[in-house]
């Protein structure tokens, strides 16, 4: 009998205008200018999260489930879609300085962020796969689209170590399947908990190799080696790009697969608390000793990947939900940061940290902005970042694990330290009259900024604006489709 294949478009609406919007950058290339193409992919993003606003409470599901359309993807993928519109924002300011100002970026970007959500919306790990390696392979080509050598090295990194993660964790995907005989994320965690001896060494092998695998993608040390020289050699609004938009795509597969799929399967949680730990301390150790602003947020970014790991290690339905505020609230601290450099850099390589002296004097906005944006990745109220490493602490601390917890907060304190430091200079008297930026008139950035800021600011002291929509449980307990 013939059975005719579950395809419901709903569903997959969302990820289809964004496909459509890489489409139009891949073929219309020709004869649009890249800033007309630019404005059409933020049409395709505003269109986008409208789609996915209509499907909540749905619970929609295509391909037999292997596409879920559910709340939990809903909130990564608004994420995600903040982060792409960030990140064509301030493109538009600065992609021609950086040299990348052609339709192709629109296009590979807009591929990526087509990848993002299909691991956002996965009901499966083939589904899962597919996005991953769509946003890698357009984020290696990203990497390199620059023609400088510092590009070239930085993709190359990039794409060498990246290939060796993907191919860890196809095999952690084949043990998994050898272990279960499902590859749906429903029927890998109904079979987990009555699994043989045998078949359960290999359940927990499949597990540890796809826990590496994403160690890489999400830079968890110490697979983190390609972060500082990836996002240091990139252009900076990629940087931007692969330091937020991927970062909330990598973590919303873990978040699928851990949270959910192997959410009662034994062997890895102690594994991921050992490498959340070295993450908080190597990253927050290196940053202390950078120079170059720009390689300074490439480790902070690290620190904050064992930030954000904590809430895999609470409840599902706890770190859900802070999972879900943290990764919005660091796309745009991130991006403003990232944003600020990209708009006052004299070249891609970043500015030195001695260079932000005096910047309130030439630049007072920019500088307020980003002591804003410093005072909350330092974790400080009223900012938005303070309430979100709280919300990790307490997702780890409740679930017992109270010794990552401690490390956690100390190591938050040492942040203090390479934060401030920048955060100072920013408002002191700048003895180098000579010192210049770039400057000129950046509306889409400022735009860019001023969303970003609110964003930090209100969800500081108004959480619950977002934190409240990811606070239901029943939206984190059906992460395996269960």
């Amino acid at each position: 009998m013939l059975t005719v294949p579950d395809i419901a478009l709903a569903p997959l609406l969302p990820i289809l205008i964004v496909l459509a919007g890489a489409l139009c950058s891949t073929l219309l290339g020709f004869w649009l200018p890249r800033r007309t193409l630019t404005f059409v992919n933020l049409a395709a993003l505003v269109l986008s999260g409208v789609g996915m606003v209509t499907l909540w409470n749905g619970g929609e599901s295509s391909f037999a489930g292997g596409l879920r359309a559910d709340n939990a993807a809903l909130l990564l993928g608004l994420t995600i879609l903040v982060g792409s519109a960030l990140t064509l924002l301030v493109s538009l300011d600065t992609a021609y300085r950086a040299r990348v100002s052609f339709p192709e970026f629109d296009a590979m970007l807009m591929y990526a962020v087509t990848g993002c959500l299909l691991i956002a919306f996965s009901g499966d790990l083939i589904v899962m796969l597919i996005g991953l390696e769509i946003m890698s392979l357009s984020g290696y080509v990203l990497a390199t689209l620059q023609q400088s050598r510092r590009a070239e090295e930085a993709g190359l990194k990039y794409f060498l170590l990246g290939a060796v993660g993907s191919a860890i964790l196809i095999y952690g995907i084949a043990l998994l399947y050898g272990a279960t005989g499902s590859l749906t994320y429903a029927g890998i965690a109904e079979r987990a908990s009555g699994l043989t001896p045998a078949n359960l060494g290999i359940l927990v092998a499949g597990a540890l190799l796809l826990l590496s695998g994403f160690g890489f993608k999400v830079a968890l040390a110490p697979f983190h080696q390609w972060t500082p020289d990836v996002y240091g050699g990139a252009p900076t609004s990629v940087s931007l790009f692969l330091s937020t938009v991927v970062k909330v795509a990598a973590f919303a597969g873990l978040l699928r697969v851990f949270g959910g799929a192997l959410a009662d399967a034994p062997g890895w949680q102690p594994v991921l608390q050992i490498l959340t730990a070295a993450t908080l301390v190597v990253g927050n150790l290196a940053a202390l000793f950078q120079t170059n602003f720009k390689r300074m947020l490439a480790y902070s970014a690290v620190a904050h990947t064992g930030f954000l790991a904590l809430t895999l290690l609470g409840q599902p339905d706890l770190g859900g939900a802070a999972l879900s505020y943290y990764l919005l609230v660091y796309t745009f601290m991130t991006a403003a940061a990232l944003a600020i450099v990209a708009a006052l850099q004299r070249g891609e390589e970043g500015m030195e940290i001695s260079d932000l002296r005096g910047l309130y004097h030439r630049h007072p906005a920019y500088a307020v902005a980003l002591a804003v944006c410093l005072a909350s990745l330092a974790g400080l109220p009223p900012f938005a970042g303070f309430f979100g490493k709280y919300l990790a602490f307490q997702a780890a601390f409740q679930n017992g694990y109270v010794g990552l917890s401690v490390l956690a907060a100390l190591s938050s304190v040492a942040a203090l330290v390479y934060y401030l430091r920048p955060g100072m200079l920013l408002f002191m008297p700048d003895r180098t009259p000579a010192r210049e930026y770039a400057h000129g008139q950046r509306p889409a950035t400022t735009l860019a900024l001023a969303v970003c800021l609110a964003g930090v600011t209100v969800l500081g002291i108004l959480p619950n604006l977002w934190y409240g929509w990811g606070a239901n449980p029943d939206i984190w307990r059906v992460l395996a489709g269960r």
